[in-house]
């Protein structure tokens, strides 16, 4: 759907984006990184605001920049707002849906269908100054959505969401996913992004660190140590069992029946203790890596 291939956007002396190849599929795609990493000026290449410094960008197999057969195709949901504040969520993407082509009529089915997607049908009579910052998001997808488009994106779109907004805005995004869409979603907030998908690209200065699902990105970095720390009721019984495992690097008693390691070969490790936890009635209480999240191989691919 979107290929990058040695994109790179330039303003004087500042990079925006450098020298980025990757292609984005049909699902959910997280854009990650933080502020000022570049993510907004890889939304603006893809929905054709900006053209490329160096490089190639195709969107659908064309070229986005100043192409209306390519905006037929894309739904964009910006991170800063851009509303008439006194016309209701209604009238706000009715009017979008008739400067697109559509007739009086069209316009009118097509924004209440919209409307009831996101769940606004019975807000969208209100004035848009008047709505809370998770309405206004849902607003701004309605109208990404009235060309019910291939390709969405969304910029930072859980921004300021209370937790019940952000929930529903997620669980929104997977049922666009399902359908087939293609929908990229940038984000500098870690683990919101866990909640969404596995699928990533991320980016620092510019630059395109890592690509692809979380485990296999996890993957490339499992020949480092990998903590774990498991909560027991008989901590130097689980431990005498544990240094019996072949790929322990380090055990530590804390406190509270804890017990802090570093493991190689993770995957291994879990196997192995699965295994002796049922073979021996070991009294685990509970297990978690603070290594395996995307905060952890974030900070690992950033810091190296």
């Amino acid at each position: 759907m979107i290929t990058l291939t040695g994109a790179s956007k330039w303003y004087g002396q500042v990079i925006g984006i450098n020298d980025i190849t990757c292609e984005i599929g049909p699902g959910i795609t997280a854009l990650l990184g933080m502020n000022g990493a570049g993510k907004s000026t890889l939304m603006k290449l893809v929905t054709g605001q900006l053209r490329p410094t160096t490089g190639d960008v195709k969107v659908l197999g064309m070229d986005p920049f100043a192409n209306p057969e390519v905006y037929k195709e894309v739904g964009y949901c910006p991170e800063i707002d851009r509303f008439y504040e006194r016309r209701t969520g209604r009238q706000f993407v009715n009017f979008l849906a008739r400067i697109s082509g559509m007739s009086a009529a069209d316009a009118k089915r097509r924004t209440e269908e919209v409307l009831e997607i996101v769940g606004m049908s019975d807000r969208a009579s209100k004035p848009i100054a008047s709505y809370s910052k998770g309405m206004r998001q849902r607003i701004k997808l309605a109208q990404a959505m009235l060309l019910d488009p291939k390709i969405i994106l969304l910029d930072e779109p859980l921004n300021g969401l209370d937790p019940v907004g952000r929930r529903e805005l997620i669980d929104l995004l997977a049922w666009l996913a399902g359908q087939g869409r293609t929908v990229l979603v940038s984000s500098h907030i870690l683990y919101e992004v866990e909640q969404m998908t596995r699928s990533l690209l991320l980016l620092h200065r510019g630059r395109l660190l890592a690509t692809g699902d979380l485990k296999v990105i996890r993957s490339l970095i499992d020949k480092y140590p990998h903590k774990v720390r498991i909560e027991t009721d008989d901590a130097k019984r689980l431990a005498g069992i544990i240094t019996e495992f072949p790929n322990i690097v380090s055990l530590r008693f804390g406190i509270d029946g804890v017990l802090d390691l570093e493991v190689r070969e993770p995957d291994i490790f879990y196997r192995n203790l699965n295994k002796a936890i049922l073979d021996k009635n070991l009294p685990v209480n509970g297990f978690q890596s603070p290594d395996n999240n995307l905060e952890a191989v974030f900070s690992y691919l950033v810091e190296r």
